[in-house]
């Protein structure tokens, strides 16, 4: 059978039960998962730990979350974690994706030259400051400058993609960044920088990355979606309580150092459910890419953000 075939055959088993039907079993089923080349991404890692009988994941990298989006819209992936930033716009332009879990909040800094005069909010204006466009952390560097009296038109943005921020302000190429982990952690550990702020004080708390799938998946495959986020649920809470684990994967698909990421992993937070707060925080943030010119118009967010996956592991855990 070929992958997606296999794939709809899966819907039939409830969620205490083994996942593929004993008929199945002689074929693998592939699941295609996209995560970014971040710590808060993770959790993925670790799904193979956890996965039903007869089903293996394959992680696929990606550098940005428009890119990460962009594979779960064209089918390149079944399913896949970024920025709620990233979902927001793919509502905007109308294409079929569909939010169908949490995946991790907190995991962003604001970070500075280690001598630098750039200790606060306020300190950023005049300065160059590397962003990823169209990412969470850019939404919250302006929300924070605006809270504090300042615009874009304050700084000079550098385009810049999450890992080589860290590079980028060793050399000199920028005076701060607006990143994600591990690169926080990288600074603080190599002594180049220092953090100006975890943004974490706007109506959008700490709220980051999302887990999605194409709308198609979820009216032809509901089963498949009720696995996945029980994946997720089971893979991050053990990332969490097992932060050693947590590094020596980092390590090991990132490349990064143990000494950096003792400072990034309490800056993650890990996580699978769709809380009424993690919707109210993503209105929040709908609102505030909409007051920033970054969309037109709020896009459906009832079409864009389906609880019922989420609900359903819940009341079976």
């Amino acid at each position: 059978m070929r992958r997606r075939t296999l794939l709809a055959t899966a819907i039939a088993a409830p969620l205490a039960t083994p996942f593929i039907s004993r008929a199945a079993r002689a074929d693998e089923i592939v699941v295609k998962m996209g995560v970014l080349k971040l710590i808060h991404s993770i959790t993925p890692y670790f799904y193979q730990k956890f996965a039903p009988e007869g089903v293996r994941f394959e992680i696929i990298p990606f550098e940005s979350p428009n890119d990460g989006k962009n594979a779960v819209v064209t089918k390149s992936v079944d399913f896949g974690t970024f920025g709620v930033a990233a979902s927001i716009l793919s509502a905007v332009a109308r294409e079929p994706l569909v939010v169908i879990g949490s995946a991790c909040n907190k995991g962003m800094a604001i970070v500075s030259g280690k001598s630098s005069d750039i200790n606060t909010i306020k300190d950023l204006k005049g300065h160059r400051i590397a962003i990823q466009p169209g990412s969470t952390q850019e939404v919250f560097l302006l929300e924070r400058m605006r809270m504090e009296g300042l615009s874009v038109k304050d700084i000079t943005p550098v385009r810049v993609s999450f890992s080589e921020m860290h590079a980028a302000l060793a050399r000199g190429d920028v005076d701060a960044y607006v990143g994600a982990e591990p690169a926080p952690g990288i600074s603080l550990a190599s002594g180049v920088g220092k953090i100006v702020e975890y943004p974490y004080s706007t109506a959008m708390g700490s709220l980051n990355m999302i887990l999605a799938t194409h709308k198609e998946t979820t009216e032809t495959n509901p089963k498949l979606c009720q696995m996945l986020v029980n994946t997720q649920r089971q893979a991050s809470a053990y990332a969490m309580g097992n932060p050693e684990a947590m590094m020596e994967m980092t390590t090991a698909k990132l490349g990064q150092k143990h000494e950096a990421l003792v400072y990034s992993v309490p800056n993650v937070a890990l996580n699978w459910k769709m809380t009424p707060e993690m919707l109210a925080g993503c209105e929040a943030y709908a609102e505030q890419m909409l007051a920033l010119k970054q969309i037109k118009a709020i896009p459906d967010m009832k079409a864009l953000f389906d609880p019922r996956f989420s609900d359903l592991v819940a009341k079976q855990v």
